[in-house]
């Protein structure tokens, strides 16, 4: 018999690790309390794209006139067919993991997996019955639950997360989004294109104010927002939700310490909505695997800690995925897959390390957001000598073939070699434009070697070349 290795959690990252450690000829468990795929299946990545997709029908519905196609009037978005294929897309792709678990002879036990006594691994199943299974390895890959705050208690009906939203069977005519960062502003992009008066707060100064995204393209999507009659409430903080007859009242006020205000009286205000849409991060799941029991070594906020092979203090226990926090680690689907490659890999003998220099962060807002690699911020505090060039999808013909020329092409590159070290985009498809963007910054491609490339006529991709050129003092179109 092989090794024998289990893994608890069966979300994109511990179902790939399940993969790969049987393609090496482990014996594999995998121990899931509720569906395969996880949160990003069920609850986030691919249900959140459906709605996004009919949001973009909608989008285009409005717009046909300009290409001639007559539209008298159009129907409101049927929030229960949306659902229906919703399910059926999130079915599919169920069956399709669960059919890679059989093939490669994976054992799966549906339940709650905790850590007991070496090497034992108990199982407790929703029926009350328990079962335990012995590892030589084991991966934890629990995931994360979304973050509430008591100033907005969390009631599924008025006051929702994220999974809530998924499963509205009405559009709100009014929404109130808590938190400007990529979960909330994905939302604000989705209920505004499906017919909602849609409100955004957020405590900081701009919206998705994360170190991977850069400051300019913040800017531009704060505009795009504005465009779309989106009212985006930055440097605020919310504190009081209440009911007034069938709305909710909210109670917000600026945050402490906004610009140039810092002595000044902080103003309040009020909005009266129909719900409240609170995404404000994601959370530990708790100790709900007997993690301290093991002697696994969490950080303050109870997050796991691993080392750059992805082990946790404790040998054979390896860890990945949003269990890691997002401290240092994005808290992304695709890089809890790849860490799901590699811890599998390290458990069974191999010796890699986990390597985050170029990992591709999409946001699929509308405009959507492609980033990969070092911000222009970032690449300026780290001392090199820089360049920055910038082309406007108004420069593609392609854009204007559909219809969507707002947003750029950003390039960061090194001054003196070429080499490309960051490339942000917002705008038509970005996030189809990430994959020969994340390839350069991890091959270590110049801007001459990218310029270099021919790029298809007429297609979105030309504006990669177009960037290049303009980073080695070549521009044609841009």
């Amino acid at each position: 018999m092989g090794i024998k290795v289990v893994i608890i959690g069966a979300g994109p990252g511990g179902y790939v690790a399940a993969l790969r450690a049987a393609q090496m000829d482990a014996e594999v468990t995998l121990v899931e309390k509720e569906e395969v795929g996880g949160t990003c299946l069920h609850w986030g990545c691919i249900p959140t794209k459906v709605m996004k997709y009919a949001a973009e029908i909608m989008e285009s519905i409005r717009g046909a006139a300009q290409w001639g196609i007559q539209i008298s009037e159009t129907t409101p978005t049927d929030l229960l067919d949306l659902q229906k294929k919703k399910g059926q897309v999130v079915d599919i792709q169920t069956k399709g993991i669960l059919q890679l678990l059989k093939r490669y002879g994976i054992r799966l036990e549906y339940g709650y997996g905790i850590i007991e006594g070496s090497n034992r691994v108990a199982v407790r199943k929703k029926d009350g019955k328990a079962l335990e299974l012995s590892w030589d390895r084991l991966i934890l890959a629990p995931g994360s639950a979304p973050l509430e705050i008591a100033a907005l208690p969390i009631d599924g009906e008025n006051i929702l997360t994220s999974s809530h939203a998924l499963s509205l069977e009405e559009i709100p005519a009014s929404l109130l989004i808590v938190g400007g960062g990529v979960i909330g502003c994905e939302f604000a992009s989705i209920f505004q294109a499906l017919g909602s008066q849609v409100s955004i707060v957020e405590t900081l100064s701009r919206l998705l104010p994360l170190p991977s995204v850069d400051e300019e393209i913040s800017a531009t999507l704060l505009r795009e927002m504005k465009k779309h009659k989106v009212t985006c409430l930055l440097e605020t903080t919310v504190e009081s939700v209440e009911p007034k007859g069938d709305k909710l009242r909210v109670g917000m006020r600026e945050a402490s310490g906004s610009q140039g205000k810092e002595n000044q009286p902080k103003r309040r205000r009020e909005l009266e909505v129909d719900k409240v849409l609170v995404c404000v991060g994601r959370q530990p799941q708790g100790d709900t695997l007997g993690l301290a029991s093991a002697g696994i070594v969490l950080d303050q906020k109870g997050w796991i800690t691993v080392d750059e092979y992805l082990q946790t203090n404790v040998a054979g226990i390896y860890a990945i995925g949003d269990a890691l926090g997002p401290k240092a680690r994005p808290m992304l689907a695709h890089v809890a897959s790849h860490e799901g490659l590699v811890a599998a890999e390290n458990a069974l003998g191999k010796g890699k390390a986990m390597d985050y220099r170029a990992v591709p962060s999409a946001i699929f807002t509308m405009p959507e957001i492609g980033s990969v690699g070092w911000t222009e911020t970032q690449a300026r505090q780290t001392g090199h000598h820089i360049r920055v060039d910038k082309v406007l999808f108004r420069n593609i013909g392609k854009s204007h073939v559909i219809g969507e020329i707002a947003g750029l092409v950003k390039l960061v590159s090194d001054q003196k070699t070429g080499q490309i070290m960051g490339v942000h985009i917002i705008g038509p498809h970005a996030t189809e434009l990430l994959g020969e963007a994340t390839l350069a910054v991890k091959s270590g491609c110049t801007a001459k070697d990218l310029a270099e490339t021919i790029h298809a006529h007429p297609t979105l991709s030309e504006i990669m070349g177009e960037v290049a050129l303009k980073a080695i003092g070549k521009p044609i179109h841009g």
